[in-house]
């Protein structure tokens, strides 16, 4: 946020600035900075990680602050930090061009080896790893860890942990700008892709939502293409190797695009299953949310492509475990939890409440409403909640006030640090609720 730069570096930089020209007790503000930053670490509710990249960077500021103490007898700050930045561009560019280099000799070296590329606006870690999951009943397959899905993210792990009997490889790719997931893609060259649903997400980055578009199809510039399988929502036609796979209920009669070849119908979600239809045979998995029927049946032609029979899938779907943190249920205390906390977009919070609403009993929602997208989304999703919930529990100020406006008074509490979430969940909830953390949750769920 751009007023972080404000509060927590310029602002005290020139209260730092003023002391020292006006007295000698510069280093007092130093000291007051360094306990309030402390503070700030211990109420952290997850560790701080030092990067190497970061490590590397405070590094190199550090030895140019002490050079230019010693040397000029002056006690620099600014200029030992964009030193640092400028320096540590051009190392990290250096290491880089290493690090891509070595992965790209690996992959060249396991000559069987096939690759199956997933992307999407959002879904795309529930895709791969139901993918990598089913695939897993006839192939050593490999998947690109939790969220993993930059460049940089995939070449590490190429070189650090994908094992060389690896028959199948299964890649996350996302995306802040044109031209990412195309890197991406003539790097690790997919013989498969999916292209899951296209929405919203990070639309301050795209601008529209053409440019998103584009940017998710980047991913058929592989070289070695085989079949892909693209969402209808990326509004594309079918041709040869590219199949459409979709909602019947989406269907716009005004579009001049053809109905998905792969129709996902009647699908049924509870709180125990989600199944679907698909091109007339019926799957079930104990996976959550019927905005998850076309995840799995994106991983359904994936295992259909690579040589699983119906009954395989079926038999790998029942075994099938919730995406940690993605509409993953957990029975505690006398309530019923469901952690939806890594799920940021406008159809998966819209799921996960209708999800909720099928519970008979009162229900909670903890949520600081959707990041990265317009009021109308976040208005959407208070006007729903007060509409579901008996209790509405709003984190932090980003979108207090529209909850504030749309949410009833007597339904509304908000939460302004994640230190209280423990001690509200005491007070506003008991044996028998059931407790939605959309978007958000603190470690100790």
């Amino acid at each position: 946020k751009t007023w972080w730069h404000f509060i927590y570096f310029l602002v005290p930089y020139a209260l730092y600035m003023l002391v020292s020209y006006t007295s000698d007790y510069g280093f007092v503000v130093v000291i007051v900075y360094l306990a309030l930053l402390f503070q700030w670490y211990r109420g952290l509710d997850k560790p701080l990680v030092w990067t190497g990249r970061v490590k590397r960077f405070y590094a190199i500021m550090i030895l140019f602050g002490i050079f230019i103490t010693f040397a000029f007898n002056h006690f620099a700050i600014v200029i030992p930090i964009f030193l640092a930045y400028f320096i540590s561009l051009f190392i990290e560019k250096i290491l880089f061009n290493g690090f891509k280099v070595k992965a790209e000799k690996k992959i060249e070296a396991m000559k069987d080896l096939t690759v199956v590329g997933i992307t999407a606006s959002y879904g795309k870690t529930s895709i791969k790893n139901y993918i990598e999951h089913l695939l897993k009943a006839k192939y050593k397959t490999y998947a690109t860890p939790r969220s993993v899905n930059t460049l940089g993210g995939v070449m590490k792990d190429v070189n650090d942990d994908l094992p060389e009997d690896t028959e199948v490889y299964v890649v996350e790719m996302g995306a802040r700008g044109e031209g990412d997931i195309a890197e991406i893609s003539t790097f690790v060259n997919p013989q498969y892709v999916v292209v899951g649903k296209i929405g919203p997400a990070h639309i301050e980055y795209f601008r529209t939502m053409e440019n998103i578009r584009n940017t998710k199809m980047e991913i058929l510039k592989t070289s070695r293409l085989k079949e892909a399988w693209v969402h209808a929502s990326a509004m594309v036609k079918p041709e040869e190797n590219v199949h459409t796979f979709g909602e019947k209920e989406a269907l716009d009669i005004k579009s001049p695009l053809p109905a998905p070849e792969y129709l996902i119908e009647d699908v049924k979600a509870t709180l125990d299953e989600t199944s679907f239809t698909l091109n007339g045979v019926r799957y079930s998995a104990s996976i959550l949310g019927a905005f998850n029927a076309m995840n799995l049946a994106a991983a359904v032609l994936v295992a259909k492509e690579l040589g699983l029979s119906d009954e395989e899938i079926q038999k790998g779907l029942s075994t099938l475990k919730a995406v940690d943190h993605r509409l993953q249920r957990i029975d505690a205390g006398g309530k019923v939890i469901l952690d939806d906390s890594f799920n940021g977009n406008i159809d998966g919070t819209m799921a996960s409440f209708a999800l909720a609403s099928t519970y008979e009993g009162r229900k909670v929602v903890i949520t600081p409403g959707l990041v990265e997208v317009d009021d109308a989304l976040n208005v959407q999703v208070a006007k729903k909640a007060n509409e579901i919930f008996d209790v509405v529990v709003v984190t932090g100020d980003l979108n207090y006030a529209i909850f504030k406006e749309y949410v009833d008074p007597e339904k509304l509490v908000k939460l302004s640090s994640k230190s209280e979430m423990e001690s509200m969940l005491v007070e506003q909830t008991m044996p028998g609720d059931l407790i939605l953390f959309a978007n958000d949750a603190p470690s100790f769920v």
